[in-house]
């Protein structure tokens, strides 16, 4: 057609606008001169590329050699066997869609929100995260779902040993606010 193509930075703006701040792909036709297709191909493969970048790094949970670290710095700061810090975050959901308010929206918040449930290392390293499924869920009923504890009733969590005022230890343990169960 003797036409350009839309430039990389088109492409990459879509995939960061609509990851940034939820907007919809239709609503980058305006704008970017982006078909609402094109903006979720885009979107598509800025993720596959951020995955394949930062993955094998950054987007899995430590190796054992990892959770070693972590427990010899966890003890140098008085917190042996911790393996880091875990908590919720209720973020709201601004453009979620009408029909599924109704199952996003606790009495509390009011407004309809995602939840995310992370663990983040001394160092800040969230090497865990899991977004909580609907429903009006609390940080207890993500935690009933999440990976990082079903791993755990599986047997299937790393093994760690420490000592703590001469008694021995195996069960790893996170650092949480007072509504998590002991």
């Amino acid at each position: 057609m003797g036409r350009e193509g839309l430039s990389p930075l088109q492409k990459c703006t879509a995939a960061i606008r609509m990851l940034a701040y939820g907007t919809p792909a239709d609503k980058l036709d305006e704008n970017l001169k982006l078909a609402a297709s094109t903006a979720l191909e885009c979107l598509g493969k800025f993720a596959q590329g951020v995955i394949e970048v930062f993955g094998e790094k950054y987007l899995r949970p430590p190796n054992q050699d990892e959770v070693e670290h972590l427990l010899q710095v966890g003890g140098s700061l008085g917190f042996p066997g911790m393996l880091g810090s875990i908590d919720c975050m209720h973020w709201q959901w601004k453009n979620c869609p009408v029909a599924w308010r109704g199952q996003f929206t606790r009495g509390d918040k009011g407004v309809p929100t995602m939840i995310l449930e992370a663990v983040a290392s001394h160092d800040l390293r969230i090497w865990h995260a899991f977004f909580g499924t609907a429903g009006s869920n609390n940080d207890i009923n993500v935690l009933n779902k999440s990976p990082l504890f079903i791993q755990k009733l599986r047997g299937e969590a790393p093994r760690v040993q420490y000592v703590v005022n001469g008694n021995q230890y195996n069960t790893r343990y996170y650092l949480a606010d007072g509504i998590y169960p002991d």
